[in-house]
């Protein structure tokens, strides 16, 4: 849920991460409900006790090995590399995990937490649907009920996830309020878990909300660089110059990023949604901003007007099309240690068809997004130099839209 406040700028020179509450400088927190606060106190305590259990990660680690498929792959793109006539570049398929995406990572760890904590039921948002697919498909296999909340505009724009879903046995409940989409997807999941907290836990998709949610999601999905770093290694003997990932509420390049943090020497770059550019407030880039605000129970960068009203976004990708922006995000901006950019929905698509036709390759939207803007700034950096670019999903989902806005129907050529 949002809370409406004076927008205000970022603070300078933030605090270190505290253990109390999940902040992240000045950044994260717990802004809830009263009704919401013994469940989140109750989450925290639960997910502290499991990653440090020894059952628990050896059970999430062997699904994640016989189930989801990891590790996933580092990959060489050498046609996109020449193309673009600039450094090694590399792909992290997460696009080949089961279900088509990194979000599976997360569903997983979360799933087992919650049957660890004798819940029978889950509920997630989802954009795109990619990760409404993943906790219906995880609900499946361990036999909970699943009810997944879904903007009634990106069911449109994702109809083929919504048909997965229901197939996996979860009920796909459309969200027509506000700008039906993830914000307000996020809003009604939220008054659920409010209303049935006992038996119910709520799998959120990113890191976003209340703690300990940012981090919670950040770990399950640092498995991403974790073996990034250790692929990189074998495969040149060295660390990478560039990581590069697409950023909406952030997880999968908090991911990749996590473990990498530490390495000086290691360039990051976050992707936004520029949408119909900038200037025309008609994206998703946060940063471009830089006005703090709360939503969904975290302090972080969101997009607000003036009296503290969260704004309605816009993007192409219906995953990067959210209003806030993970708190751990916030502080490594302001510290300096991440460099954020936005990419328009024309350029993304641009990425969209550069991969397909260099690669074989179709990458979800939101991962366009960061193929677009490497494409721009590939030719500042050498041959001997390598980036890694983390794929983040497949483009199944995203073919009718690209499809009509590159003009690729099927009577005709383009």
């Amino acid at each position: 849920m949002s809370t409406s406040v004076k927008p205000t700028s970022a603070e300078s020179s933030p605090s270190p991460p505290s253990a109390d509450l999940g902040h992240f400088g000045p950044y994260g927190g717990r802004y809830v409900p009263e009704t919401l606060m013994a469940a989140l106190e109750a989450l925290a305590a639960g997910y502290d006790a499991a990653r440090h259990d020894r059952e628990f990660r050896a059970e999430l680690a062997g699904i994640l090995r016989q189930y989801v498929g990891r590790p996933t792959p580092l990959y060489l793109a050498r046609r996109l590399s020449e193309r673009l006539g600039g450094p090694r570049i590399y792909l992290k398929r997460e696009d080949l995990c089961h279900t088509g995406a990194h979000k599976i990572n997360n569903t997983a760890g979360q799933i087992l937490l919650a049957q660890r904590l004798g819940k029978r039921r889950v509920i997630a948002e989802t954009g795109a649907g990619q990760h409404g697919v993943a906790t219906a498909t995880v609900a499946a296999l361990r036999g909970l009920r699943c009810e997944i909340y879904m903007g009634t505009e990106d069911m449109r724009r994702q109809a083929l996830n919504v048909v997965r879903m229901r197939l996996l046995g979860a009920t796909v409940t459309g969200v027509d309020s506000g700008s039906r989409t993830l914000k307000d997807a996020i809003n009604e999941a939220m008054r659920d878990w409010v209303t049935n907290v006992d038996t119910t836990h709520y799998v959120l998709g990113s890191v976003l909300g209340a703690d300990p949610y940012p981090r919670m999601v950040r770990d399950f999905q640092a498995v991403i660089g974790e073996e990034a770093h250790r692929q990189f290694l074998e495969a040149e003997g060295r660390l990478p110059d560039c990581l590069v990932a697409c950023v909406g509420g952030g997880s999968n390049s908090i991911g990749l990023f996590h473990r990498f943090l530490g390495e000086a020497g290691v360039r990051m770059i976050g992707v936004e949604a520029g949408g119909l550019g900038i200037a025309t407030g008609r994206h998703a880039a946060r940063f471009a901003e830089k006005t703090v605000g709360i939503l969904h129970g975290t302090r972080s960068y969101v997009l607000q007007d003036a009296d503290g009203q969260i704004r309605v976004t816009h993007s192409v990708s219906a995953g990067l099309d959210y209003s806030g922006v993970g708190p751990e995000h916030a502080y490594l901006h302001d510290r300096g240690r991440i460099e954020y950019a936005a990419v328009t929905d024309t350029e993304a698509l641009e990425g969209f068809r550069l991969l397909c036709e260099t690669e074989g390759i179709i990458p979800a939207l939101e991962s366009a997004h960061a193929v677009a803007y490497l494409a721009r700034i590939a030719p500042g950096f050498t041959r001997d130099q390598a980036i890694i670019l983390n794929l983040s999903g497949r483009g199944d989902k995203d073919v009718e839209v690209a499809a009509s806005a590159l003009g690729l129907g099927a009577g005709g050529a383009a």
